[in-house]
């Protein structure tokens, strides 16, 4: 299957403005690339790559003062497979996760493990551990929290979302999150495309993604707190402990955003109409 994908975005900055940028492909997906997902800005700016800590790809660029537009258009290979249900993925005791896991079981800017410790240990403690225990935690979290754009909130944190019981996929995300880190299950935050394939077509605009990654069984799982399904087509961009560690534009200064597109569709075969066969009169 082949997937294309990209964004349109401008901003418009009041001066100068320096520019973090995480919107291109995960390093684990960029084998999948037909072509490059490079980022052009209108007008044309010098722009820098590295490698943040979690091993994300970033741009860094200084925008002019006035409007600049983001934009990256790209084809990538997919499986078309299902994310995978790994219903005997067991829990691996504290004491022998692996290091690099560890660290996503810690609290976090958006996720309070502990102020949310005693509730999830209520509800989520008489359920066997390991994929059994996750999948509660999604079905919770789904049922929970209504979806909305209009809820949204950028500061709303894992703990208040469980209070106002709304939110974005973000916080569904977050709330998840939380809870899966409260029952010593290491949980990390992701966040990139993912198109109506697969499923009836959802008439709000696109928009990026958050779901999450659990470490069960020797190995990282996908789940999706906001849509409690197994789904076609993730384009990974980047992952963190929350949506702190994987912001698309960290400005550092004032700034407006003026138009806000993304695309992530399947490629359909272009379908060659049958020949006729033409006979001259004699």
């Amino acid at each position: 299957m082949l997937i294309k994908a990209g964004f349109n975005i401008t901003l418009e900055c009041a001066y100068q403005t320096p520019m973090v940028l995480m919107m291109s492909v995960h390093p684990d997906r960029r084998a999948d690339l037909l072509g490059d997902d490079d980022v052009t800005t209108t007008p044309s700016v010098h722009v820098s790559r590295y490698t943040d800590k979690f091993g994300n790809l970033c741009q860094r660029l200084v925008a002019p003062a006035g409007p600049i537009n983001l934009h990256a258009d790209f084809v990538v290979s997919d499986s078309g497979s299902h994310d995978p249900v790994a219903e005997s993925a067991e829990q691996i005791d504290v004491s022998r996760l692996p290091a690099e896991a560890l660290q996503f079981l810690m609290a976090s800017r958006y996720c309070e493990t502990d102020l949310l410790m005693a509730t999830a240990w209520q509800l989520f403690g008489h359920t066997p551990p390991g994929w059994a225990r996750a999948q509660a935690i999604v079905d919770f979290v789904h049922n929970h929290l209504t979806f909305g754009y209009p809820n949204a909130r950028n500061t709303r944190t894992a703990y208040e979302a469980f209070q106002e019981r709304v939110g974005v996929c973000r916080d569904f995300t977050h709330l998840a999150v939380a809870f899966c880190r409260c029952m010593n299950i290491p949980a990390r935050y992701c966040n990139g495309y993912l198109g109506d394939i697969g499923v009836p077509p959802d008439p709000a605009p696109m928009d990026f993604n958050a779901w999450f990654e659990v470490f069960l069984g020797g190995r990282w799982l996908t789940l999706d707190a906001r849509h409690n399904t197994p789904r076609i087509g993730r384009i990974l961009i980047a992952r963190g402990m929350d949506a702190a560690d994987v912001a698309m534009v960290t400005a550092f200064g004032n700034h407006m955003l003026r138009k806000f597109e993304v695309t992530t569709e399947e490629v359909l075969p272009v379908v060659e109409p049958p020949l006729t066969e033409t006979r001259e009169a004699a």
